[in-house]
């Protein structure tokens, strides 16, 4: 498969970066061999730290250097498709870090650092950090990242939280806790990027405690943590907005006589369903793993909730539509079977689109349809609000507190995105985007979203 770390495995390069500027079309790529590869990374920030010298003679290779070099092994093609899906999301570029010990690929798909320039602490960009397998292509990897770390720009402004957007892949066979080389490495990469992150798919929470301890601070919401893991208070936040996006087209906060249909009973929506429990006529709930919804059911013997198959589960009839599972799940094809009212969940990229414009588009042809739904980067950021809180107060982070942080921002985001997009004639999804990108791009201050 064409990589991007093939001319550095056969040259003994250890780093790639790549940096690029939206506002004059240029792009800066930089090349090196940082260190042997016979460095042990259990001493990492015991014998050295992220800034030290780690050999005696740097190579480097400037950025006509680096296009020659993957013009030698027959990759400048790649190389330019790779620069072209930057330049499209006007991302800020990629930070690769390679080890060929244990050919790990590290990779920080840096969207934007415009947030976290004078937050005056040492990460100016915050996003997870995901593993993906050897066998995957890696041009679906980098296009993963970059999407996703696009998305933790506009959630950050969401979240009013001061940090560029990001996003870590790794790819690397699945993680040892026990082998202090690895866990070194991937603290030495996170601080080296300048990144605040948390655990994400096929990476155990677990990561960050070991981090915590021997490696690195950046690494957040690890089951020893003082706040916990992400899950609970991300529902949390889906649930208050889902409130009052009630309040705005209705009148009223209160769920009562509505139903709704749950969609995955993960780390988010296991609670999700705990809190609409509490409120809603009935609850219909579904996931990959039926045992898991029944288990959800019978924990809850009270309540009216009915178990329900996956397939078919999006098109229930119900009041109230809660994706926590999957995302490119609403398309052209899906949308006209759907029977709900609302549709407000934590899952990630719930339209299935490649570009912005076609989020839009689709959002569009769900408001035509009468569906309310509203981009849920913009109600599911409690789970990012969580992992800041952590980082800027350590041990002093208290649920009490974060609970008043996302009380303070996120109900009123909502209904004011709400209002305003109604005002404007324009969809929720449309009206969030060009908030963000006034932010992000423009001249917007973020006190003044």
């Amino acid at each position: 498969m064409k990589s991007l770390t093939t001319p550095m495995k056969a040259e003994g390069l250890t780093t790639l970066k790549i940096r690029y500027d939206f506002k004059t079309d240029v792009f800066q790529m930089e090349a090196m061999k940082e260190w042997e590869p016979d460095l042990d990374w259990s001493r990492y920030n015991k014998d050295f730290y992220a800034e030290s010298i780690l050999i005696d003679d740097i190579v480097y290779y400037n950025t006509k250097q680096v296009r020659e070099l993957y013009r030698k092994y027959d990759l400048e093609d790649y190389l330019d498709e790779i620069l072209d899906l930057i330049r499209q999301g006007k991302h800020f570029g990629i930070e690769l870090y390679y080890n060929a010990k244990y050919d790990i690929t590290y990779m920080s798909h840096q969207h934007s650092r415009k947030l976290g320039l004078k937050n005056r602490l040492h990460a100016t960009l915050a996003g997870g950090i995901r593993r993906h397998d050897p066998s995957e292509e890696e041009k679906e990897v980098i296009i993963d990242g970059l999407n996703l770390g696009r998305g933790m720009s506009f959630k950050n402004v969401a979240g009013r939280l001061e940090f560029g957007g990001c996003k870590q892949t790794v790819t690397m066979e699945p993680l040892d806790l026990d082998n202090m080389e690895i866990m070194g490495f991937l603290g030495f990469a996170i601080d080296r990027s300048r990144t605040m992150t948390g655990p994400d798919m096929n990476f155990p929470t677990e990561m960050a405690d070991v981090e915590n301890e021997n490696f690195s601070m950046n690494y957040t919401s690890g089951p020893k943590s003082p706040l916990g893991e992400t899950g609970k208070p991300t529902a949390y936040g889906v649930y208050i907005t889902l409130k009052q996006a009630v309040k705005y087209y209705e009148g009223t906060e209160s769920l009562a006589g509505k139903t709704a249909t749950l969609i995955g009973l993960g780390a988010v929506g296991w609670y999700m369903g705990e809190h609409l429990i509490d409120e809603v006529e009935k609850l219909y709930v579904a996931d990959l793993y039926m045992e898991t919804a029944q288990k959800f059911k019978d924990a809850h013997p009270d309540k009216n909730i009915e178990v329900i198959p996956l397939e078919g589960a999006y098109y229930n009839e119900c009041d109230i539509l809660v994706p926590c599972a999957i995302g490119g799940v609403f398309s052209d094809e899906t949308i006209p079977q759907l029977k709900c009212k609302y549709i407000w969940g934590s899952a990630n990229n719930q339209l299935k689109a490649s570009s912005q414009e076609e989020e839009i588009r689709l959002a569009k042809v769900l408001k035509d349809r009468g569906i309310v739904f509203q981009t849920e980067w913009w109600h599911n950021t409690a789970g990012v609000i969580c992992g800041a809180e952590e980082y800027l107060m350590g041990k002093d982070a208290t649920y009490e507190h974060l609970t008043q942080t996302i009380d303070s921002i996120m109900p009123s985001s909502t209904y004011n995105n709400l209002k305003q997009a109604d005002e404007l004639g324009i969809t929720p999804c449309e009206n969030v985007y060009r908030i963000c990108e006034k932010v992000i791009y423009g001249d917007l201050e973020l006190k003044d979203v």
